[in-house]
């Protein structure tokens, strides 16, 4: 599986009323005009040419180009050299004060970012506050002046396997490109920038491709109900990659994990994420469960007394039947919460508590 890092360059529906709110944000003559969509009730309607040109004319203006400035170290025959590094990647407006979405692994690093809207205006933006272990980041923007179209953000916990959807963002830099889909599958486990992994994850068919990611996953009422993050890509026996383009399984980050997120990464502050502190592969045999494969010392697994080989069966007396559940198990927890495992430990079953703790920065090697 590889992330859609960008690409690199080197050197609400039809019909629907809309209301106009204009007000002074900052001070000065210049304001910020803001068009809001109400609230979707119905799908886009079906005409000759489908319900996606509506969708695209209703949400295209929220969407937006980033451009992003980093560095990277290359080796030359007189040592190391930094070289600057252009990437593209999406997002989203998400308020009337300037405010985007994005995902953190298209602005991590970043010594710049540009953003360029529908109508052409550029502004610089500043990263507000991002998350690693769920890949979403706010940034900011001046929005004196502008018109702005913040999108809204619907629910993907009402999602099924076979629902329409839509993603606009700038595949291999074709900016605001669209394609559609429909969802492909539901609970998937991603692996998030920072090592962990992300639980509740949205797997599509719609392509997506380098460029795309940070940009929004509409449902057919063209509410957000995620954002483009992943990419699967086949990988040779040496473990190389053989495509950085769509393969038709890609992988969205879901709107009901953005939310939980938005108004503290809006203020800057650390979105922290309960750690248990085990790896662990899905039981084998009749058996469900999530087997124990090992057990860093010093975490909260360690001081429960969870051992290699113990098969976790259930977590607060709900069942575990594999390793997603149990991922998503521990992102609905909270750092200092107490917690009850039971576990399968040859014949005998035990009931260990464990205390959780913050989530390290990165993710133990294993």
């Amino acid at each position: 599986m590889t992330l859609i890092v960008g690409l690199v360059v080197v050197g609400a529906v039809a019909g629907v009323a809309t209301s106009l709110l204009a007000g002074a944000v900052h001070s000065g003559s210049a304001t910020t005009t803001v068009i809001e969509s109400a609230p979707a009730t119905a799908s886009l309607p079906s005409s000759p040419t489908g319900p996606w040109r509506a969708l695209y004319a209703q949400v295209a203006a929220g969407t937006v180009d980033l451009t992003v400035q980093t560095t990277t170290t290359v080796n030359t025959p007189l040592g190391e050299r930094e070289e600057p590094v252009t990437a593209m990647g999406s997002g989203f407006v998400v308020d009337a004060r300037g405010d985007l979405v994005t995902a953190a692994h298209v602005v991590d690093g970043a010594r710049s970012i540009r953003v360029t809207f529908l109508d052409g205006i550029g502004r610089n933006a500043s990263i507000l506050g991002s998350d690693d272990a769920a890949d979403v980041a706010v940034l900011h923007v001046d929005p004196t002046g502008m018109t702005l179209h913040p999108l809204m953000l619907g629910s993907s916990r009402a999602l099924a396997v076979g629902d329409a959807l839509a993603v606009i963002g700038d595949p291999l830099g074709f900016d605001r490109s669209l394609s559609t889909g429909v969802v492909s599958g539901l609970d998937r486990t991603i692996e998030a920038p920072n090592g962990f992994e992300i639980a509740h994850s949205i797997q599509t068919d719609a392509a997506m491709n380098p460029g795309n990611s940070g940009g929004p996953i509409f449902d057919a009422t063209g509410q957000v109900i995620g954002i483009a993050d992943q990419i699967a890509s086949d990988s040779d026996q040496s473990g190389t990659s053989s495509s950085d383009t769509s393969t038709g399984v890609g992988f969205a980050v879901p709107v009901d994990l953005i939310k939980t997120e938005l108004l503290a990464l809006e203020h800057g502050q650390h979105v922290s994420h309960a750690y248990l502190g085990i790896a662990t592969a899905q039981a084998t045999g009749a058996q469900q469960g999530v087997l124990v494969n090992s057990v860093e010392p010093g975490t909260p697994a360690a001081t429960a007394g969870l051992h290699p080989g113990d098969v976790i069966v259930a977590f607060n007396g709900t069942a575990i039947a594999g390793e997603g559940d149990l991922i998503a198990a521990l992102a609905a927890a909270r750092p200092g919460g107490r917690v009850e495992l039971t576990v399968l430990r040859g014949s005998s079953r035990l009931t260990l508590g464990a205390t959780l703790v913050a989530q390290p920065n990165q993710a133990p090697a294993r």
